[in-house]
């Protein structure tokens, strides 16, 4: 009861600091203006049904402006729909983009592929001792398609950074996940258990950790900074319910996450000011 008490006087805390414009913790990113996308972890329709969420927390810790588009069920090739509807709204009137997206890719049995294709191709070299001549080099070329993860992650950042090349962009990457039932035709296994394509969760979680390297944006790994292993009935208070959905964290597991995102947020530029 006295944990329950101080998480909610805390909580209480967090919004008087929004209400008040005050953060907690006095940043870079007082006030700006963050497009949220991502799945039904991010989706703003949990708020006041089931539990608050991390980007609503991260307004009284930081003081951002959330515009939240994440949408239940949705994968990394749904994403360009939630950025176009941003488009629509606020245009170029954000000044980042955070995505959280993967699980539901691995749920589903999204094959991985490649980030790219190799192949051996002329090209023009020089130097002092040959000067200009033309070689054959190993040459690469980006996977875009539209049936593996990876293809879909080449297409989603193609999207974002020539819509907002201005913006900061940022990953998180997904976080673990044990059994959850929905239904009876909705039951998803927990993660010890690899997907149809032979996958397990923490492939999909390297492969948004690789974004960083390939696509020159920065990775949050939630996976690991916010501790949550719902795998574990220690933390299972952390998820909406310990019998049938340690998929989806509680309002206690989102503030860890929430923590865990803005104290990672503090060591990146919130915006890109043009000169």
């Amino acid at each position: 009861m006295l944990k329950r008490f101080f998480l909610i006087l805390f909580s209480a805390l967090c919004l008087a600091a929004a209400a008040s414009a005050q953060p907690l913790l006095p940043s870079q990113w007082d006030g700006k203006r963050v497009a949220f996308l991502g799945d039904s972890i991010t989706d703003a329709r949990q708020i006041g049904t089931t539990n608050d969420v991390y980007w609503h927390m991260l307004e009284g810790i930081l003081g951002i402006r959330p515009y939240v588009y994440g949408i239940s069920g949705h994968r990394m090739n749904q994403i360009i729909g939630q950025g176009e509807r941003l488009e629509r709204e606020h245009g170029q009137d954000v000044d980042a983009i955070i995505v959280f997206i993967g699980t539901n890719d691995y749920n589903g049995g999204i094959p991985l592929g490649e980030w790219y294709t190799y192949s051996y191709e002329q090209t023009v070299a020089a130097n002092r001792q040959t000067g200009r001549t033309e070689v054959f080099r190993k040459h690469r070329e980006l996977v875009y398609d539209d049936v593996t993860f990876r293809g879909r992650a080449n297409t989603t950042l193609r999207w974002l950074k020539t819509h907002y090349p201005d913006k900061q962009i940022i990953f998180l990457t997904p976080i673990h996940r044990a059994y959850a039932m929905f239904s009876a035709d909705n039951i998803q296994p927990p993660e010890s258990f690899a997907n149809a394509c032979g996958l397990f969760i923490e492939d999909y979680i390297q492969a948004v950790r690789e974004l960083a390297d390939v696509w020159a944006v920065p990775v949050i790994d939630l996976a690991s900074i916010s501790g949550l292993y719902p795998m574990l009935d220690e933390h299972a208070k952390y998820f909406r319910n310990a019998d049938t959905d340690r998929l989806h964290p509680n309002t206690e597991g989102h503030w860890r996450m929430a923590w865990a995102i803005a104290y990672q947020l503090l060591g990146y530029p919130a915006d890109f000011p043009q000169h």
